[in-house]
């Protein structure tokens, strides 16, 4: 029997189950799974993330796994060039960012959850955060 992603589950070593969702660019040519509980979403009003118009789960870099070669994907950086924007070089659309946490130097991650189709946006908590005055 056929599960679709969506109910896909995850457990953990602590014992958490986590759900995991397949994505994608538009064209495809970027694919990657990421496993964790998106319920919360971050939408950005910086200079890249006003105009291109994602919503951000924020999670740990391990978390995600890409399923196309990494030499698929463009990086854009600005500013202080902490954060590596990643979108598909051929269609251009941006799927995740990544960077080190400044306070920890852990690998995080940042997921545009409107490349989950399966990821009911309706659903989701979305906390407005004001990166145009940093």
């Amino acid at each position: 029997m056929h599960v679709p992603m969506a109910y896909a589950r995850v457990h953990t070593s602590e014992g958490n189950t986590l759900m995991k969702h397949s994505g994608s660019c538009h064209c495809g040519q970027v694919a990657f799974d990421i496993e964790g509980d998106i319920q919360e979403v971050t939408d950005c009003n910086c200079s890249l993330c006003r105009r291109r118009g994602g919503l951000l789960w924020f999670g740990p870099r391990e978390a995600l796994t890409l399923k196309t070669p990494e030499s698929d994907l463009s990086t854009y950086t600005f500013n202080k060039h902490h954060i590596q924007h990643r979108f598909c070089a051929a269609c251009g659309v941006a799927v995740f960012g990544e960077a080190d946490n400044p306070k920890t130097g852990t690998k995080m991650l940042a997921v545009n959850v409107r490349c989950l189709p399966d990821v009911d946006l309706k659903t989701l908590k979305v906390n407005e955060f004001d990166g145009a005055s940093l």
